[in-house]
């Protein structure tokens, strides 16, 4: 195995959301390096699909590559909370709808050469009207879209980050078995 060692770590900035800190480490040649990381919580993403089959997208402006994109929901898992009562609670803050069945997709590390950041995935059925409203999701707009639409949807650039595309080619997968 080729592990890098932690000879130290010191973190140098702490915000709301995330924690970046730098690793001292040794590769297994005896080289000493560094490594920026950003220690940030797990996440859930859901693939929303309402009683007309249509999947339920939002777009919302992201600061950090300064345009709007439309995604799949997603948000954070707050402390103490599991991965189905996170995807509750998001859906109801980002969508208006409660999933009445959660299956799970699958999960990945969003980012792993500097980030900790792991993301479950799931797919959100059987949703019911029940809004729950949140500070930073008041410019959110959701997008019904039919899934014969997002071959051609992420093949244009439309929908271009990775939770997106990963949570509905899994989608799409399931639904050829």
């Amino acid at each position: 195995m080729n592990k890098e060692r932690t000879l130290s770590s010191q973190l140098i900035y702490e915000g709301r959301v995330v924690r970046l800190r730098i690793d001292t480490v040794q590769l297994p040649s005896g080289r000493e390096t560094t490594r920026e990381i950003v220690e940030h919580s797990d996440c859930v993403a859901m693939v929303p699909v309402d009683g007309n089959g249509n999947l339920l997208l939002v777009k919302q402006f992201r600061q950090a590559v300064a345009k709007e994109l439309l995604e799949i929901p997603a948000g954070g898992i707050d402390t103490g909370e599991d991965p189905i009562t996170a995807v509750r609670r998001e859906m109801q803050e980002e969508t208006g709808y409660l999933p009445q069945k959660m299956e799970r997709l699958g999960g990945f590390y969003s980012s792993p050469g500097f980030s900790t950041e792991y993301m479950h995935l799931y797919l959100a059925t059987d949703l019911v009207p029940s809004q729950l409203y949140a500070e930073d999701t008041e410019s959110i707009k959701l997008i019904p879209v039919s899934p014969a639409e997002i071959p051609r949807l992420i093949a244009s650039g439309t929908i271009c980050d990775a939770k997106s595309i990963i949570g509905l080619r899994a989608f799409l997968e399931g639904r050829k078995g």
